[in-house]
């Protein structure tokens, strides 16, 4: 099986943030330019008796008699599995599937890939409904693993409240996982990128049982004096040092400034986890996924003779970008799940509050052809016009996800106070209202500003010749 994702991910711990909760967030990159996404509610479940079968590979898995409510980011098309890809469940526990990422000839070589196994297509559907805990959807996740085996290589973040977790499944059945230290950042960028295993501290990491033995048998580790993950599992390639590496670069370079210094783009030992140099703000996490080598010679959009170089993190084959902002229950009532359709760089993240029966139909429905009337199209239209005249767009464009960026923070702040005094369906239901009235809010100005763009765009037409004022 290959992946068919190629993403970025960032982990930043609750003493790391600026505002305490813990984030998992993810750029959803895929093959094609425009693969339409969903944002759905999927509703609980009690008493059933049913088979999953993915249309993707025909894995085989019966389902749990109960599912929990659970948000998602399904695509358009089934036919090659839900893909529902990330998520926050009712118990508060968020879960981001998949980074794809790729085991060495070596390692494969004793334990392939199982092609009726496991895969990205399923893996938010199979594991997000049932888990209470992060530490729980690593083991869930794990026991999947051991029962099926994997169809490919994927890294998997885990969060509630309290902890986050990174779990990297490498082959057919082996994987380990590692919790992100509370005043830490984590960025990986489809390589295997955990490091140094601790055997000792199991309440700090997590692993597949037998494969200290797997690795001992076959004579897989390189190293003389440590258990290095990555130098047992991954890869060190061109192919690395100019599609994966200089991803983290940049994402290090601007969140931790100076430990990273002299770092460069190709550098293949960057730290996966870093400590943060300054509290981590939701818009910081935005930046780096927005982000395309900004200020420097390897940005796409520039004109330097690099510009090509490495391949940058907000992509135009983006489907999707989200950040799940597991907060404290006790004193928010609710988590937020921000959704960012289309290209990154170019439209914002809108908060939704996970605690809600529906999403708005601007993000249920998506027909099969651009329809501005879908928030998913609206964006990748938007995108569209911005990227075309990007010199003359641009900061009218930074400008608008700037001034929503500033609205979304009041409107959550209000939303919290009100919802201080509810509990379970009227907290629900206040919760879904105004899911909907933040929908119709971002849809109304990406709209107003879509059409001014257009209007504008007709006078920078190249079918112009000034010569005579009447033509």
């Amino acid at each position: 099986m290959q992946n068919k994702d190629a993403c970025t991910s960032i982990m930043v711990g609750k003493k790391a943030s600026l505002d305490g909760a813990n984030y998992i967030a993810r750029n959803e990159d895929r093959v094609k330019a425009i693969e339409p996404k969903r944002f759905l509610v999927k509703p609980a479940v009690k008493g059933r008796h049913e088979t999953y079968v993915s249309p993707y590979n025909k894995v085989t898995v019966a389902l749990p008699e109960e599912r929990m409510r659970y948000t998602s980011t399904p695509t358009l098309d089934q036919t090659a599995g839900p893909n529902e890809e990330d998520g926050i469940n009712e118990a508060n526990v968020a879960a981001s599937f998949t980074e794809s990422v790729y085991a060495n000839d070596r390692v494969l070589a004793y334990d392939p890939y199982v092609k009726n196994g496991l895969a990205e297509d399923s893996l938010c559907t199979l594991v997000l409904p049932y888990i209470h805990s992060a530490r729980e959807g690593v083991e869930y996740t794990g026991k999947l693993i051991a029962e099926l085996g994997s169809a490919e290589g994927n890294g998997m973040q885990f969060a509630d409240a309290d902890d986050i977790w990174y779990m990297e499944v490498v082959t057919g059945h082996q994987w380990v996982a590692v919790r992100i230290p509370d005043d830490c950042y984590a960025v990986t960028p489809n390589q295997v990128a955990i490091e140094d295993i601790d055997f000792d501290d199991p309440d700090n990491y997590m692993w597949a049982d037998g494969i200290q033995e797997f690795v001992e048998e076959h004579q897989l580790n390189p190293d003389h004096d440590r258990w290095d993950f990555r130098h047992i599992f991954g890869t060190s390639t061109q192919k690395d040092r100019h599609y994966n590496t200089p991803r983290t670069w940049f994402a290090q370079r601007y969140l931790s400034p100076n430990a990273s210094l002299g770092q460069r783009p190709e550098d293949s030992e960057m730290p996966f986890i870093r400590k943060a140099e300054f509290k981590i703000a939701n818009e910081d996490i935005q930046y780096v996924l927005k982000s395309h080598f900004n200020e420097t010679p390897y940005d796409p959009m520039g004109d330097a003779p690099e510009r090509k170089t490495y391949r940058a993190i907000s992509l135009s084959r983006t489907a999707q970008s989200h950040i799940l902002q597991v907060r404290n229950l006790n004193k928010y009532k609710t988590s937020i799940h921000w959704i960012e359709l289309g290209v990154p760089a170019f439209n914002p993240y809108v908060p939704f509050f996970a605690n809600a029966d529906d999403t708005d139909e601007l993000y249920r429905n998506v027909p099969e052809k651009m329809n501005l009337e879908s928030a998913f199209w609206l964006n990748e239209a938007l995108a569209e016009v911005v990227e075309s005249h990007y010199q003359e767009f641009m900061e009218k464009d930074e400008d608008y996800q700037k001034e929503l960026n500033e609205w979304a923070r009041r409107k959550i702040a209000q939303v919290d106070k009100e919802a201080a005094s509810l509990e379970r369906q009227a907290l629900t239901d206040y919760l879904t209202g105004q899911n909907h009235e933040i929908a119709t809010h971002y849809n109304e100005r990406t709209k107003a500003l879509f059409f001014e763009l257009l209007t504008e765009g007709c006078e920078l037409s190249k079918m112009s010749f000034k010569m005579d004022p009447n033509l």
